[in-house]
């Protein structure tokens, strides 16, 4: 099936929309009327399977730019933005769920938190980071910033995905599991290392 007329097609959007926001319908669903599929411990599953998405959402933001290379489809291209958007969203849903399963809002605790835990500390840089990355995703800031400017501060994406794989490391350190990081590892090595290759061959990443 070629998927090419249809990336095109201004339905793309919305059923994008719809997808991405599903696995936090899912979650919600759960935590309203089917606890039980959320294990034995509510609270930990939530903030861990919010942490989850954030990584997919970004592996997959980051794999747009060579899909659309390498299968010659730039109408990828115009769906990028709102996967980096949902990216955001579940860094926000990810930090909202460890502030209210973990600390209930307190924000002298959380401050405390950050300060002495460094996965957290990582963790919260990267929110940091991601947020005017967020606030400038869309066309008037381009033209606000220069587009120069604008794919400057956008390039923060590539730091922000290395502490995302430190702040996950070093949550599964106290588990000795590292399947899962070494996976997401992996993916995002092969897309970032995919960019610095064509750089060096002289092609936009």
């Amino acid at each position: 099936m070629n998927l090419r007329p249809h990336l095109a097609k201004p339905y793309a959007k919305p059923i994008l929309f719809v997808l991405c926001l599903m696995p936090f319908a899912s979650l919600l669903y759960a935590a309203l009327f089917n606890q039980s599929s959320l294990g034995a411990n509510p609270a930990e599953y939530i903030i861990r399977s919010t942490g989850d998405w954030v990584l997919r959402f970004l592996c997959i933001t980051l794999a747009i730019t060579p899909l659309r290379v390498l299968t010659a489809t730039p109408q990828l291209a115009r769906l990028r933005r709102m996967l980096g958007l949902y990216v955001f969203f579940y860094v926000v849903l990810h930090l909202l769920s460890y502030s209210l399963f973990d600390k209930e809002f307190d924000i002298p605790e959380i401050a405390k938190d950050i300060a002495k835990r460094p996965f957290i500390l990582v963790g919260f840089a990267g929110f940091v980071l991601l947020a005017p990355l967020a606030l400038t995703s869309f066309n008037k800031a381009i033209k606000w910033m220069g587009a120069k400017r604008w794919q400057t501060l956008h390039k923060l994406v590539y730091v922000i995905a290395g502490l995302g794989i430190l702040h996950f490391f070093w949550m599964r350190a106290g588990k000795n599991n590292f399947a899962e990081v070494f996976v997401y590892a992996g993916i995002l090595a092969v897309l970032l290392g995919w960019r610095v290759w064509r750089k060096l061959i002289g092609d936009r990443p």
